[in-house]
């Protein structure tokens, strides 16, 4: 086993001068340093979450707010892969709202915990329980775990303790209303039920968002082709006041794919 890690090494130290060679050591050395930041957090979550809260709480906080920052902040230097939210778009958003977007990758709550700067908890399928730290971590901070097979009613009625949750503690919830997320970057279906039931639950307004480079980068053998110099772009596309009723939701509903799949064009458009 040595020798064969030896003559590997040397193998790759002859040919370090190959651009793919570099590329593949800095994919390692990324990797190395993505491990070694959440790392440390993630195994303190492990250890305290059965015996406290509040301990859970602080590690959970610990890597939205500055882990999921690192994060990025290493895919910029080592993978020139940025991370770009608009800002412009962001200024005049109210105190509290409902954020709703497309969905392409588990990547998308870090990148909108990033942008929003810790403000938004999640609508998020209790599949995520299994991944330990994510699932950890939304049950720590609050966030929305439907049952994957549970009755709609008992969907319903977690979203409407979600819902007064976000109230009490002045956080904004999001629901990607595709239920789903997208393995090649087109939109889906919008469902209804879950984006209705959060408005009646919380009566905010309603924060319309794209994004776009998750769908790229979802798969474990695309994060190595498509890291490199790519983006994951953001942007709030509209501000509605909070819907009065059905036919109002349902309008939103009508118009979020519309104006989010426009943008994605733009995005695209101007890539190549």
């Amino acid at each position: 086993m040595f020798f064969d890690f030896l003559s590997l090494f040397l193998t790759l130290l002859i040919f370090w001068r190959q651009p793919c060679i570099i590329l593949f050591m800095l994919s390692l050395l990324t990797l190395l340093l993505v491990l070694c930041e959440l790392g440390f957090p993630t195994l303190m979550l492990c250890i305290v979450y059965p015996f406290s809260h509040k301990a859970a709480l602080f590690w959970s906080d610990y890597i939205t707010r500055r882990s999921a920052r690192m994060l990025f902040s290493i895919l910029g230097k080592y993978r020139k892969f940025d991370l770009i939210g608009d800002e412009e778009s962001k200024k005049n958003l109210p105190s509290q709202f409902i954020v709703i977007s497309n969905h392409q990758s588990l990547l998308d709550i870090v990148v909108y915990l990033v942008y929003f700067a810790d403000r938004v908890r999640f609508v998020a399928k209790d599949s995520l329980n299994s991944v330990p730290m994510v699932g950890k971590m939304l049950r720590t901070q609050g966030h929305c775990m439907i049952p994957r097979r549970g009755s709609p009613s008992v969907a319903m009625k977690s979203i409407d303790k979600f819902g007064k949750r976000m109230l009490d503690y002045g956080k904004c919830p999001v629901i990607f209303p595709e239920g789903t997320r997208s393995r090649d970057g087109n939109l889906g279906t919008f469902y209804a039920a879950g984006f209705r039931r959060l408005c009646e639950a919380t009566k905010l307004p309603v924060v319309l968002c794209a994004l776009d480079g998750g769908w790229k980068i979802s798969s474990l053998d695309s994060i190595f082709t498509n890291l490199y110099r790519g983006a994951y772009r953001v942007k709030v596309l509209k501000i509605y006041d909070s819907p009065g009723g059905k036919e109002e939701q349902l309008k939103i509903l009508q118009e979020a794919p519309k104006l989010i799949e426009k943008q994605l064009e733009i995005w695209r458009k101007n890539e190549k």
